[in-house]
């Protein structure tokens, strides 16, 4: 049985995976060159390539779960999601601050490398995302569980559905961003000159730390 993370990211896939770890599963997180395949529109490879694991989550499995399901009918599928979207959007928000701008998954995802100053169409895709997963999985009970960690989900859920003994929790929201100190606001010009202020800052903390050691 193959076990597929199907939503986005920012949405507690780390908090999932952790729980694929602890029961030994295979797992395939995102990754580069997979994504590169997915980009390429190579699935076939990507489909043959999930042969050898067990369980998957972030880019790029949740953006072709259809073909993941023709390909193995017994899969079962988690979407992860926050407690709204505007949650979800500031997520990315703070991430794109603190690790941005997104050339590779993001702007071919989304449409661009930085969230702000674009948060109808983000908003969008996050709920079309979710409803299509819905929609698609309406009719097979026992394939889909939805999760949101924000509302009290937790790896018994996750457990239960996959008929897997309960997990040790993991130390809250694997992976939580913090917003301490980071602009929250949604203007592009303003978060860009926001970026090059905090990853500046982080890098000099980094190499006077390397000094000191």
């Amino acid at each position: 049985m193959k076990v597929v993370g199907i939503g986005l990211n920012k949405t507690g896939t780390k908090t999932l995976q952790s729980f694929f770890v602890q029961w030994g599963f295979r797992n395939r997180t995102y990754d580069l060159d997979a994504f590169e395949r997915y980009r390429r529109g190579d699935i076939e490879g990507l489909l043959d390539e999930m042969e050898d694991f067990d369980s998957f989550e972030d880019w790029p499995w949740p953006l072709f779960y259809r073909d993941i399901d023709e390909r193995f009918p017994d899969a079962r599928f988690i979407l992860t999601r926050r407690r709204d979207a505007d949650r979800w959007y500031r997520s990315l928000c703070n991430m794109a601050i603190r690790r941005g701008p997104f050339t590779d998954f993001e702007q071919h995802i989304y449409g661009y490398a930085m969230p702000q100053g674009h948060r109808a169409e983000h908003i969008a895709f996050y709920e079309d995302h979710n409803r299509e997963v819905r929609e698609y999985f309406a009719d097979r009970p026992g394939k889909l569980l939805e999760v949101c960690w924000e509302e009290g989900s937790t790896g018994d859920d996750v457990a239960d559905f996959l008929g897997q003994p309960r997990p040790e929790a993991p130390d809250g929201h694997v992976n939580r961003s913090s917003r301490r100190g980071v602009y929250e606001g949604d203007n592009l010009l303003v978060a860009q000159a926001n970026r090059v202020l905090y990853q500046s800052a982080r890098t000099a903390k980094r190499r006077l730390r390397s000094l000191g050691s």
